[in-house]
Order: structure tokens, then sequence, then C-alpha cells
């Protein structure tokens, strides 16, 4: 009888999960972003670049990507261009010069390869081999324009 009940119960859960996951995955379908997972580079590096073209017109961010000095601007070069592609999948259409921005850049870091390096009175030192997972979302300018619009309007609504 007991095992009867804890079934139900898992099975009510699953359903919770599956519920929230299918969610996730609808609020994603209006994001426009690309992600880039296991990038070699030490995540304070990246953020570095990921800071020069945070909220930057997006073809702009691409020739600003292109003749940085820094490694992994190239590694961010193409990725702005495959979220770039992703937006113009979804609205099927080719953006406009000027219609698209970096909303949002994300850095987190991945997993550590430890190394051990060789150090005096026979001991060994650890090296932190650090890598990153990017995220970066690409929006248009004119659908956060329309959002302001409608928000202003209700607000003076409320005023009267």
């Amino acid at each position: 009888m007991y095992k009867q009940e804890i079934k139900k119960v898992h099975i009510k859960m699953g359903a919770r999960k599956k519920q929230s996951a299918e969610a996730r995955k609808e609020a994603l379908k209006s994001l426009y972003f690309a992600k880039l997972n296991n990038v070699p580079t030490s995540p304070r590096k990246m953020r570095l670049v990921a800071d020069m073209i945070r909220g930057m017109e997006a073809y702009r961010a691409l020739s600003v990507l292109k003749y940085s000095t820094k490694e992994v601007s190239n590694r961010l070069e193409k990725l702005l261009r495959s979220a770039i592609a992703n937006w113009e999948q979804k609205n099927e259409r080719k953006a406009d010069d000027g219609e698209l921005y970096v909303s949002k850049v994300y850095v987190d870091s991945a997993r550590i390869a430890k190394r051990s390096r060789p150090a005096p009175k026979g001991m060994g030192y650890r090296i932190r081999k650090r890598s990153n997972h990017v995220t970066l979302f690409v929006d248009s300018r004119n659908s956060e324009q329309q959002v302001e619009v409608v928000d202003s309007t209700n607000s003076n609504d409320n005023q009267n």
C-alpha cells in the first residue's frame, strides 16, 4: 500500500517537472540567442571582450570584434554572427543595419582541468586550466520601443 502511494507522488512530480520544462522551452522561442560551450580560455579574459560589446548595435559590435587584438574576440565574433542568423531564421527576413543590438551576454565558468607543475623540494604546484560558457542574446530595437510605448500609455491611463 505504501509503495503505491509513493509511485503516485512520483508521477505527479514528473508531470510538474515536464510542464515547467515545456514552459521554459516556450519562453525561449521568443528569445534570439547563441551559446558557445567549453571555450578553453579563462572566463575573466572572455568577460573583458564581452563587456566591450554589451548593449552595442550588432553590426558595430562585429566590426569592433573583428579589429580587436584579443584572441577570444574571434570566437565571440563567430558567436554573434550565429545569434544574428538565429534571429533572421526565426523572423524569416534579413536584419536591417541598426535594427539588432546585443541585449545580454553571459560568461559562465565551465569545468576546470587541473594539472600539476614540478616545484622545489619535491612538491607540485597545481595549475588550473579554466574554460567558460558564453551565451549571447540579440534583440531588435523596434520591439523594445514598442513595449516602451505600450507601457507609457498604460501609466498615463493610471494617472488620470
